[in-house]
């Protein structure tokens, strides 16, 4: 009997140290840089919704504060209202990947929601100690910096992640912050290619 229990002991320790560590996978990047590079990262710039998303709300200027934040630290003076000479587009979602691999959308533009991913992993002695699914969330960002006066399109990026649920990254101020330090790390980067990026912080 304590034979059995210590083998049991034994197999349980490699699934319960692995779900001490939450999932976050790096945050996949895509960016495209315009005709004039030069105009980037310097003037004055307002960080505004996109075109059909929310904004003005507490959600909002959460994603707004972080992207802000970085554009500032690119060269960027950052200001409200329309006196600024470039504007950044901003939108941001969250689904949650439910059981069966749908998708649930709370709202567009800058949604969460939670939900839950997977399935138990037993231990191959016809006890299962795994519990319940782990909740999957997948964020995105998308921003586009245009000329305030013209509309035209500087430079446009994507950037997404999915995390656990129970990980660092769980809270909307978290992710939209991982998200905006991946999307503008290495500013403006190579145009057209899509890479996976781990945030320096």
């Amino acid at each position: 009997m304590m034979m059995r229990a210590l083998l049991l002991s034994l197999a349980s320790a490699p699934l319960l140290a692995a779900c001490a560590t939450a999932y976050v996978s790096p945050v996949e990047v895509t960016r495209f840089t315009g005709s004039q590079p030069a105009r980037l990262g310097q003037g004055t710039i307002a960080v505004v919704p996109e075109a059909n998303a929310p904004g003005g709300g507490l959600e909002f200027s959460i994603v707004q504060r972080a992207v802000a934040d970085r554009l500032q630290a690119l060269g960027y003076r950052v200001v409200p209202g329309e006196g600024a000479s470039q504007v950044a587009e901003l939108g941001f979602a969250s689904f949650a990947q439910q059981p069966g691999g749908r998708r649930s959308p709370v709202s567009v533009g800058v949604g969460g929601s939670t939900g839950s991913y997977g399935s138990g992993v037993g231990l191959g002695v016809g006890i299962d100690l795994s519990g319940p699914p782990p909740a999957m969330i997948d964020n995105s960002m998308h921003v586009i910096i245009r000329d305030n006066a013209t509309g035209q399109a500087l430079w446009e990026g994507r950037a997404g992640f999915r995390a656990a649920e129970k990980s660092d990254y769980a809270s909307r101020q978290a992710a939209a912050a991982r998200l905006a330090s991946a999307l503008f790390q290495d500013f403006p980067d190579e145009s057209g290619k899509t890479v996976e990026v781990t945030p320096r912080d």
